[in-house]
């Protein structure tokens, strides 16, 4: 149980979203080098989830078994719109680095286990007997040999970039439940956006459209916030373009900050002395409707 970063949304979607944010999801797939491997799992919904029942399998090299690959079954609770953040535990002559180790909610078991994938394994999110999420294709002959899944057809990897080997690859903020029954084709950018290997700092925080309260969904425009985490006082708004206003949202949706723009500054000091610890969003408008959405931690 980590940072909670808020999603945003446009009303218009929000309520089929929610009509889908009633079970936990795959939301990060880590697959760095040696060890450095990751899985991160979302709660969509308004509470608590007990993870009894629920577990992680491996089925390794495009096989239709998990029997090699490994099984985690999971325990503890993830909060609400909260992430569970499973690492490898290895130990050996290669360990696992220990930043991403302290990362963890839940260590890994040893070999065999859900977190040795290298690319060309499918990864299912499960409760009980019931199948909540799966990440890449199970029983995939095409992937057997193959180094992971790729971006072009036939997504085996033989044409255009492969995805699912050294990168770190996180589920886009619009997709609001799991992938429940095997895919024909596991094409990897229609759900997930790809980021370079060993990239795991945004592990125990996901965006997503399950969460309301927010108006808006994208990055039009380069903002950055400083110092981040702030432990002062106040942190700063640095703006490619000039800011009309800017809008501070609470971990419940709830709107802490509105402020204009002082003569559409793209520099602005934010005063937060009466907010608490935690973690908040940043919603920054510009001209033609452009909106802005980063996230930063007071402490």
């Amino acid at each position: 149980m980590k940072k909670i970063l808020l999603s945003v949304i446009t009303l218009s979607a929000s309520l089929a979203a929610n009509a889908q944010c009633n079970e936990l999801f795959i939301s990060e797939y880590v697959e760095g080098t040696g060890y450095d491997k990751a899985i991160e799992i979302y709660n969509p919904t308004n509470s608590a989830i007990d993870l009894t029942g629920y577990r992680l399998e491996r089925f390794s090299n495009g096989s239709s078994s998990s029997s090699t690959g490994g099984v985690l079954n999971l325990s503890g609770t993830i909060a609400a719109h909260d992430v569970w953040v499973v690492t490898n535990n290895n130990g050996g002559t290669s360990p696992t680095s220990p930043a991403l180790v302290a990362m963890a909610d839940q260590p890994d078991n040893q070999y065999p286990a859900p977190t040795y994938m290298n690319g060309n394994d499918a990864i299912v999110l499960y409760k009980n007997t019931a199948i909540v999420d799966i990440f890449g294709k199970t029983g995939d002959a095409t992937i057997a040999s193959a180094n992971g899944w790729g971006d072009q057809p036939p997504y085996d990897g033989s044409v255009g970039a492969v995805w699912t080997e050294n990168h770190t690859l996180v589920r886009k903020a619009s997709v609001t439940q799991g992938i429940t029954v095997n895919p024909s084709s596991f094409i990897v950018d229609t759900e997930w956006d790809s980021l370079s290997v060993n990239t795991f700092t945004g592990l125990g925080a996901h965006a997503c459209a399950c969460l309301t309260g927010i108006s808006e969904l994208g990055n039009n425009v380069s903002v950055m916030v400083y110092p981040n985490p702030s432990n002062s006082d106040f942190f700063n708004i640095s703006a490619s373009e000039p800011v009309l206003n800017f809008e501070v949202y609470n971990v419940v949706g709830q709107r802490v900050i509105h402020q204009e723009g002082i003569k559409k500054d793209k520099q602005i000091k934010v005063e937060t002395g009466n907010l608490a610890k935690g973690i908040y969003t940043v919603k920054v408008l510009f001209d033609n409707n452009k909106t802005s959405i980063v996230k930063i931690s007071i402490q």
